[in-house]
């Protein structure tokens, strides 16, 4: 399964009662696909709010996702939690929806061991015929899968890449140790033309919301050889990559992206709860920030 070298984690738009706004979504679907050359989408990842969508919701957009793309990009379901049982439940059902992939987030808050998330990841992949992506992402889970536990895992046939937050260093020594058919993508933005240096095969993306299509275009660059064209849109883009997230000061995805959406005209709504909306002063950069685009 190929999944693209653009992917972009997708926000779930939501009406003003907080209810998913299925209008928007399809908007937005067409959005990524036609105008940022998305490759593919993950549905309900931490960019779509999962810790706040409850399991109907997230089969529903699921299901509504793969009839929107109708085949015109990959659709990656976010069935990753903390509880092995249900993340083996919900992958069941997200595969009975259509989907073409699942992203597995390590397990968070109960922090276990190399060997805990080896097995779990196991389980889950045993439990479906569809590709998986593992996302390993410490700042989030407070754990680390190990380049080692990774490089274990790649292994077992439907385990197919990763999604990497770590560090350059841990893509490099997976890159240079998976089996061959594994592939690397950088989660973090600001890193992505870095990680391609190093072995990654492309990115998960929340700027490419906005900036899709010119992120296609550096990725396309640096493939080609263009290193120089690479590094010059990588660096054009570098304020929107770090500003999504420190707005100046850190401010919890997808607050910003969503925020940015709307000033774009697409409708997607507010965070829900515990996330928030950027106050006065950030909201007043990111518009700035757009004006700079």
């Amino acid at each position: 399964m190929d999944f693209g070298r653009l992917i972009t984690a997708m926000v779930t738009p939501f009406d003003r009662s907080g209810e998913i706004n299925w209008d928007e979504t399809a908007r937005l679907i067409e959005h990524l696909i036609a105008d940022q050359k998305s490759d593919s989408l993950v549905i309900a990842g931490t960019t779509g709010e999962s810790p706040t969508l409850s399991e109907s919701e997230k089969l529903e957009l699921f299901a509504f996702a793969v009839k929107q793309a109708a085949g015109r990009c990959k659709i990656i379901a976010g069935t990753g939690s903390n509880n092995t049982a249900h993340s083996v439940e919900l992958t069941k059902k997200a595969e009975a929806c259509g989907v073409d992939g699942i992203l597995l987030v390590a397990p968070y808050y109960n922090k276990p061991n190399q060997e805990g998330l080896y097995k779990h990841f196991e389980a889950i992949a045993a439990a479906t015929s569809l590709p998986v992506m593992l996302y390993n992402v410490p700042g989030r889970t407070g754990v680390s899968l190990s380049t080692a536990t990774t490089l274990r895992l790649a292994q077992l046939p439907n385990i197919v890449a990763t999604k990497e937050c770590a560090s350059i260093d841990q893509v490099t020594a997976i890159a240079a140790g998976a089996p061959e058919g594994f592939i690397v993508y950088s989660g973090d933005d600001s890193a992505a033309l870095p990680a391609l240096a190093v072995g990654a095969y492309g990115i998960v993306s929340v700027a490419s919301h906005i900036a899709g299509a010119r992120m296609k275009d550096m990725i396309d660059a640096y493939v080609a050889g263009n290193v120089q064209e690479a590094a010059k849109l990588h660096q054009s883009l570098f304020p929107l990559f770090k500003g999504l997230f420190e707005c100046p000061d850190p401010l919890p995805n997808p607050s910003a992206v969503k925020f940015a959406l709307n000033e774009r005209g697409y409708q997607v709504g507010d965070v829900r709860l515990p996330l928030v909306s950027p106050s006065e002063s950030e909201a007043s950069f990111i518009r700035s920030m757009l004006a700079s685009l």
